[in-house]
C-alpha cells in the first residue's frame, strides 16, 4: 500500500499519454455483460496488459480492455472485464482499475455482475438493483498503510450504494417496463461454486444475491468517495436447496446475454441523467 499512490500516477500518466481521457462516469462490465460497450462509440481501447500495474484478467469471458468514448454523446470509460480474488490477486492489485478510475476524474461508478439467487422471488433473467452488501472475503483491500491522499483510514459504508442513483435507475426501468428489483449481495472468494448447507446460511443471514467479486471494488470506490451503482443479473436459482441443479459458466453466459439488454437500457439512462 506504501507505494499505491505512485503506481497510480504511473497508470494514469500512460493511458493520457495514449489517448485516454479523464471522464466523471464509469462503467465496471461483469461476466458475459457486454451488449454495453458495443453501443459505445470507442476513441480509445488501451489492452490492460499494456498499461503500468494493471492485473491481466484470466478469466475467458473477461475482454480485458480499458474503453474510452462516448454513449449518445455522453463521456464514458469502460472497464471491459473485472479481476477476481480466486484468480490470485491480492486485494489491493484487483482493486487497483478502481484507483486509476478515480485519478481520471471517475466520481460516478457503475458496476455489473452475475449472481446466484438465494431468494427463492429472484428467479433466473432477474435484473436486481443491489441496495446493501455482505462481504466475507478473507482480505480487506484497505488493509495496511493508509495513504491519506487516497481515502480515509476508517470510511463508513451506510451510504454505500448512492440512494439518489438507484431512485433514477427505479424510475428509467419503470419508464422503460423493465422488472427491476433490489437486493443485499452477499460477495464470496470462489471459485467453486457453494454447497447447499452455505445456500442455506447464506439465505438465513440475509441474502439475497451472492457472487464472486463486486464487494471488494465497492468498498475501494467508497473509499476513494465515488458514488456507487451496482446492478445484477440474476443467472441461476439456489433457494430452496432441493431445487438446485449443477450450474455451468456457458448456462451462466448465456442468462446474461438475455438480461444485457436490459441492464444496457438502465445504464445508458443513468449515464445520460447523471453527465
Amino acid at each position: 500500500m506504501e507505494q499505491i499512490y505512485e503506481k497510480i500516477q504511473e497508470a494514469k500518466k500512460f493511458i493520457l499519454q495514449v489517448g485516454g481521457r479523464t471522464c466523471s462516469q464509469a462503467v465496471v462490465l461483469g461476466t458475459g455483460l457486454g451488449n454495453l460497450a458495443k453501443q459505445m462509440k470507442i476513441s480509445k481501447a488501451i489492452d490492460y496488459q499494456d498499461i503500468p500495474h494493471f492485473p491481466i484478467s484470466t478469466v475467458e469471458s473477461h475482454q480485458g480492455q480499458l474503453l474510452f468514448g462516448t454513449l449518445e454523446e455522453t463521456p464514458l470509460i469502460i472497464l471491459a472485464g473485472r479481476f477476481h480474488y480466486y484468480e490470485g490477486y491480492s486485494m489491493q492489485e484487483l482493486t487497483f482499475p478502481i484507483r486509476v478510475l478515480r485519478s481520471l476524474g471517475v466520481d460516478i461508478i457503475y458496476m455489473s455482475n452475475v449472481s446466484g439467487s438465494v431468494n427463492p422471488n429472484l428467479t433466473p433473467g432477474t435484473l436486481v438493483l443491489v441496495k446493501d452488501h455482505i462481504n466475507t472475503h478473507p482480505e480487506n483491500p484497505l488493509r495496511g498503510y493508509n495513504d491519506e491522499r487516497l481515502g480515509p483510514r476508517f470510511p463508513d459504508m451506510l451510504r454505500t450504494y448512492d440512494a439518489e442513483i438507484r431512485s433514477a435507475a427505479k424510475s428509467i426501468a419503470q419508464i422503460a417496463k423493465i422488472d427491476l428489483r433490489e437486493g443485499i449481495y452477499l460477495s464470496l472468494q470462489g471459485p467453486n461454486l457453494e454447497t447447499p448447507a452455505e445456500y442455506h446460511y447464506y439465505h438465513t443471514i440475509g441474502a439475497d444475491l451472492i457472487g464472486m467479486s463486486t464487494v471488494p471494488e465497492v468498498i475501494v470506490a467508497r473509499h476513494a468517495q465515488m458514488r456507487v451503482c451496482v446492478l445484477s443479473v440474476v443467472s441461476n436459482l439456489c433457494y430452496p436447496t432441493d431445487i438446485i441443479t449443477e450450474t455451468t459458466i456457458e448456462a451462466v453466459i448465456e442468462i446474461a446475454h438475455t438480461a444485457d439488454p436490459k441492464l444496457t437500457t438502465i445504464v445508458k439512462g443513468l449515464v445520460q441523467r447523471f453527465m
